[in-house]
């Protein structure tokens, strides 16, 4: 039979873990919340009629976050036939106070008691027949990362989607349920009956959506403030945290009857861990320690040997020695073999010839964020960035932002403040994604002996250009204000699953080497064109005097103060607005890759060390990584803002502060190496100064200025 499952729950209980147990898929499974930020559906393995709907994690159905509403709309107005909430059974009180809420929504559903490895470990134990009791529907144990319980849930759920069995809802104090009832009958007659208790407590909780959504005259409005008004009087609180209170001890109750505590409760292996990495004083070195050694492992170590293999023997004899025999064989030369060694093989193996070094790279990360540790992260930048005016809920886009930087805009969804989200949307591509890996590599191997140090630098540029947007944009009046309350669970620390990790690896490098075909070989082809004819359509024999070389030499001057005025460099960062690996590509095609390769593969390493100092090259790497993300991510930014006018002053920002920040790194390196003071010394000074009155400046209040205005009228009358 057909049925329509939705799958809810707070963030980080499991849900995508299930959903892909469930329907076969693979969905990456990130360990923190706002992973999943649209609904996603599939259907079950064991029954291909039956659809499974994966709903953003969420704390309430108060639609405070675009998480909240996404899933808040579609149980509503969509109504799936059931609801397995999925529970993590480690937190079991704090997931409750979700259970409580859909369960008032008139929908059978089964309890998914999650993570029950976990429990077991803490010497706890779960009466799952007594809380399946209380709450009014079935609880089955499930461990969905070992696919234990998994055949047992989707049945039950199948069940309960059949006989239509609803699930108890909480009973709270006589003064509430008073008013519960009173409001009930207000608004029976306009409301349907299947959703009149939760709409009574959305009401009682002054819920505006709910409200807009009824047809209520000024007399039943004013009659309901006034019930409403009655209950906080006589309960000396006002009603939205009534409402809280009277879930908890109804939890309590339930907690008291189901759950019973192990003899001895050891401190649990996660806290003991917690006291050093999320140490106020270890918690930074701990972290660059950390990127440091995996950017040593993929860089420096195990992915170079996989890079040197690919560029050395795949592309340089291989691949190249297969297609000039093959072009031989088919009597192809001239223009065409052109196009197919220094246009396709040149640009498109100059980019994938990185691909060893970011599967490694993205295995490390993969393994840091499935044990637990990434959210450890967001936890101690919470303390940093709070201390700048941000809410600790903007790392978690940013650290979604290290795969693709399109997630990790679309990932901003779960701030609710519209400031913080909006200030989020234009920072978080400030974070090193994993198209600018190859930038990364190419930059840190070329010019500073494949370096780590140079490497994870990336990341902390990042940091720093994020915290440092967040200081000066928070003391304007468009983004001012207290930032967003950051409240997350942190995952228990556990040995990481290695389908979890692999599957991560596997989705990046496929999306990588995807977008090679789409987007990179169409762009390397047309560099190509672009670098090999001349404005008559006749070929040239020196790039110098091609299409390319005409259209780069009119912009190469605005790039000159950064120290990389050359046509070819300007050209490529300019390609780089398509897609960042564009940078590498345009590099392989300019440069000749594949056409006058040396014995050891490394013509292209060589030739950019001759093109670029160190200081030019690190300021090549830093406008690269701040400048505005690809056409992709721009898009996400439109889609997320709302607003042309929005997404223009973000990229603007984005290339403004690249080019100044990347100007500083050059101009102050030629400075730092005995090169002398110079013009562009000079400028690099003045903005650095402008910067610092910027970040350094006394934020004046909303109130404040509105004082000031006050006093200049009274003083003008």
């Amino acid at each position: 039979m057909n049925h329509t499952i939705a799958l809810a729950g707070n963030p980080n209980s499991g849900k995508t873990t299930m959903f892909n147990q469930l329907t076969g898929s693979a969905q990456y499974v990130g360990n923190w919340p706002g992973v999943t930020v649209e609904k996603k559906e599939g259907r079950l393995k064991s029954d291909k009629e039956s659809i499974i709907q994966d709903l953003p994690g969420i704390y309430s159905l108060s639609p405070y976050t675009l998480e909240e509403v996404v899933s808040r709309t579609y149980l509503i107005e969509q109504r799936p036939e059931a609801i397995i909430n999925v529970i993590d059974a480690s937190n079991l009180e704090r997931n409750l106070y979700l259970t409580t809420q859909l369960a008032e929504l008139g929908v059978p559903m089964v309890l998914a008691l999650n993570m029950m490895d976990t429990v077991k470990k803490r010497g706890q134990s779960i009466n799952k027949e007594k809380l399946g009791r209380m709450l009014g529907c079935d609880a089955v144990f499930t461990a969905a990362v070992h696919a234990e319980g998994m055949e047992e849930v989707a049945q039950k759920a199948k069940e309960a989607a059949t006989s239509g069995r609803l699930p108890k809802t909480a009973s709270f104090s006589s003064p509430v349920e008073n008013a519960l009832q009173r409001i009930s009958a207000l608004i029976q007659d306009a409301a349907d009956e299947t959703y009149l208790r939760w709409l009574s407590i959305k009401l009682f909780e002054r819920d505006e959506k709910v409200m807009s959504g009824l047809d209520f005259s000024e007399t039943a409005k004013n009659q309901l403030e006034a019930i409403i008004a009655e209950c906080e009087a006589a309960m000396d609180d006002d009603s939205e945290s009534i409402i809280t209170s009277e879930r908890y001890q109804y939890i309590a109750g339930i907690m008291g009857e189901c759950v019973q505590k192990g003899r001895e409760q050891l401190t649990a292996v996660s806290d003991r861990i917690d006291t050093v990495v999320t140490n106020r004083i270890l918690a930074l070195p701990i972290f660059a320690f950390v990127m440091w050694l995996v950017y040593f492992i993929s860089m420096a170590t195990v992915g170079t040997m996989g890079t040197d293999w690919v560029n050395d023997v795949l592309f340089a004899d291989i691949v190249a020695g297969t297609v000039d025999a093959v072009l031989g064989a088919l009597g192809i030369s001239g223009m065409l073999a052109s196009l197919i060694q220094d246009g396709i093989v040149a640009g498109a193996g100059a980019v994938l010839g990185f691909l060893p070094q970011m599967m490694v790279l993205f295995f490390c990360l993969a393994i840091l964020e499935d044990c637990g540790y990434m959210a450890r992260i967001a936890f101690i930048m919470d303390r940093m960035f709070r201390r700048f005016g941000l809410s600790g809920k903007s790392f978690i886009p940013m650290l979604v932002a290290i795969g693709c930087g399109v997630p990790g805009v679309m990932a901003s969804r779960t701030i609710e403040n519209e400031r913080d989200r909006k200030l989020t949307i234009m920072t978080t591509t400030f974070m090193p994604c994993g198209a600018k890996l190859p930038i990364i590599a190419l930059i840190a191997g070329a010019l500073f002996d494949g370096s780590p140090a140079v490497a994870a630098s990336a990341y902390f540029v990042g940091i720093a250009a994020i915290v440092c947007s967040g200081i000066i944009l928070k003391k304007m009046k468009t983004f001012a204000g207290e930032p967003a309350p950051f409240v997350m669970e942190l995952p228990a620390y556990h040995i990481p699953s290695g389908r979890n990790v692999l599957l991560h690896m596997w989705d990046k490098a496929k999306s990588f080497v995807r977008r090679a075909g789409v987007i990179i070989l169409p762009a390397t082809i047309l560099v190509w064109f672009l670098s090999t004819f001349s404005w008559s359509l006749s070929t040239v024999e020196d790039t110098a005097d091609s299409i390319l070389a005409s259209v780069g030499n009119l912009i190469a001057p605005l790039f000159a103060p950064l120290g990389w005025g050359d046509w070819q460099s300007a050209v490529a960062a300019f390609t780089g607005l398509i897609a960042k690996e564009n940078v590498v590509g345009t590099f392989g095609v300019l440069f000749e890759y594949a056409g006058e390769l040396s014995e050891d593969g490394t013509e292209i390493w060589s030739t950019l060390a001759a093109a670029f100092t160190p200081a030019a090259g690190y300021s090549f790497l830093v406008f690269n990584l701040l400048c505005a993300p690809c056409f992709a991510a721009i898009g996400a930014i439109k889609r997320e803002m709302g607003s042309a006018k929005w997404t223009m002053i973000a990229v603007g920002y984005q290339c403004l502060l690249a080019y100044v920040a990347a100007m500083w790194v050059y101009q102050f390196g030629r400075l730092l190496s005995g090169e002398g003071f110079s013009t562009g010394t000079a400028v690099a000074a003045t903005t650095l100064l402008g910067f610092l009155y910027l970040l350094l400046r006394p934020a004046q209040s909303c109130e404040k200025k509105q004082l000031c205005r006050a006093g200049k009228v009274s003083e003008a009358r």
